[in-house]
């Protein structure tokens, strides 16, 4: 999504024979430990549990390497019978295979979807009405963002599309784009999607120079803050009507999920 040549990060690759005969401790470890700080882990480059690129010392770019296969399965199941169910959401961006969704779904991780990915035109004037990440596609069992920290903000995002993009995108929303951020908002709201999430510059509806990171870029990145003064009541109440509008309320969901829970215990075979 980002760059042409891949991304290269330079970090050594775990010894996965070595761990696999520790019992994968210190995965267990890592993953308790971030509990202790967390509700919720998202695990970016989720794939690479699948199988992983594995490229030369000494190269410049990420282009020349090979898949190797990764312990994933065998390293969820350990993890799982140490700690229990796993509240982790799989970034499932990138080159993704069947054997990585099929990894993904065997422990129920919701997967993600990027509202900013999912305009693209199937033909000239007309939008590709099969991309997943449109909110009609959108599986139950995932989280869908308006956009991530490697996105530019919303509004700064709409102000670079072409002009057809922009009717797309217009034309999907059967609106003006005179608020399109919030519009993107209430479709990551309105998803059918377990979890919506919304970076805050969006909800402040931010430019561009509020970007957190631009990927492949040195320098410049993840230097911008919120300040508590930069909400007020308005933001306030307009986010609580979205939220109210569409249940996303934390405790409602939760009891949602207790009664469904109870409904397939009394219905299984």
């Amino acid at each position: 999504y980002f760059s042409a040549t891949g991304q290269l990060w330079g970090n050594p690759l775990y010894q996965w024979i070595v761990m696999a005969g520790q019992g994968y401790r210190w995965w267990i470890e890592r993953i308790q430990a971030t509990l202790e700080l967390v509700d919720i882990i998202r695990i970016d480059h989720f794939r690479g549990f699948e199988a992983y690129w594995e490229i030369p010392a000494g190269e410049e770019t990420a282009i020349n390497g090979r898949w190797v296969k990764a312990p994933g399965k065998a390293l969820f199941e350990a993890v799982e019978a140490a700690l229990g169910h796993l509240p982790i959401l799989a970034e499932d961006l990138g080159v993704i295979t069947k054997e990585v969704e099929a990894l993904r779904d065997n422990f129920d991780f919701p997967g993600m979807n990027i509202l900013q990915f999912a305009f693209d035109a199937k033909e000239a004037g007309s939008l590709n009405p099969t991309n997943h990440f449109l909110p009609h596609n959108n599986r139950p069992n995932s989280v869908v963002y308006t956009g991530t920290h490697d996105n530019d903000t919303t509004k700064g995002w709409y102000r670079e599309r072409s002009d057809e993009e922009k009717d797309l995108i217009r034309r999907y929303l059967a609106r003006p784009d005179d608020n399109i951020v919030w519009d993107f908002i209430r479709l990551a709201m309105a998803s059918v999607a377990r979890f919506a999430i919304v970076p805050m510059q969006d909800v402040l509806n931010l430019d561009s120079d509020a970007r957190m990171n631009t990927p492949s870029v040195l320098g410049g990145n993840w230097a911008w803050r919120y300040r508590p003064e930069a909400l007020n009541a308005s933001v306030y109440d307009r986010l609580a009507e979205m939220v109210d509008l569409y249940g996303r309320d934390p405790v409602l969901w939760a009891e949602a999920e207790a009664e469904i829970e109870k409904t397939q215990l009394v219905h299984s075979p």
